[in-house]
């Protein structure tokens, strides 16, 4: 008799449907909103990661072709006319910050207005604080996600469990049948909380390291723009 119960309660285990959509559809509505929140939260996690690395390849690409434009030995000036109003990378948004507050030091005598080395300087740390912002924008998201997630997916699982000894005492039955759906979409939680977290984190240590090394070059290059400002500030008659 007890062989006959055990093999029925196989049978009705092996019938249930254990796709992610029917334990999805089977879950209770709180398990339900934690497995929502986790999978928008992946969707924009990887959204977030494919837009930086993109954005990054960008400009690096761009920043070493005006490195290059820049150290030619053409002209500041006739590079400045060039680059006119639409800069494309951080550097020449950089460069034409430091270039504006130059040309806006000439006293109309043609000397130089006193104090102007620490405007171009203030000018160059604005630009970079400002590019820098830029750069790290959005990368605390993935912090956030990877940090936060696989503890929203472990209450899910809590829950789930919760719900299916629930069961188990509702319908006084500890069968397979009665005990798997439950402990099925508890898993499932927990799961999609390590898919959310897992990349996140990743690329959050990736993309760091990345913008880092952007907000280095650019330093660098507003120090050695900088003395560049600097010689001709003192070649210039007061």
């Amino acid at each position: 008799m007890e062989t006959e119960a055990i093999a029925a309660a196989g049978s009705a285990a092996a019938n249930l449907d254990f796709s992610l959509a029917a334990l999805f559809l089977r879950a209770t509505f709180v398990v339900q909103i934690v497995m929502v929140v986790l999978l928008l939260a992946s969707f924009w996690s990887w959204a977030i990661i494919i837009d930086k690395l993109i954005a990054f390849r960008r400009q690096r690409r761009d920043a070493g072709m005006f490195e290059d434009a820049f150290w030619s030995g053409q002209p500041l000036d006739q590079l400045f006319e060039r680059l006119g109003g639409a800069p494309r990378s951080a550097l020449e948004r950089i460069f034409l910050a430091g270039m504006s507050e130059w040309r806006k030091s000439f006293t109309s005598g043609g000397g130089v207005a006193p104090g102007a080395q620490q405007r171009i300087d203030r000018a160059l740390s604005v630009a970079i604080a400002r590019e820098e912002e830029s750069t790290a924008a959005r990368l605390g998201f993935l912090a956030t996600v990877g940090s936060i997630s696989p503890f929203v997916g472990l209450f899910g699982t809590v829950w789930g469990i919760k719900t299916a000894f629930e069961e188990i005492a509702i319908q006084q039955n500890t069968n397979l049948a009665t005990v798997a759906p439950g402990i099925a979409e508890a898993l499932v939680a927990t799961a999609l909380g390590l898919l959310a977290a897992i990349p996140a984190v990743i690329f959050y240590n990736k993309l760091s390291g990345d913008a880092e090394r952007l907000s280095g070059s650019m330093e660098n290059f507003a120090d050695e723009f900088g003395v560049i400002l600097s010689r001709q500030i003192d070649r210039k008659p007061d």
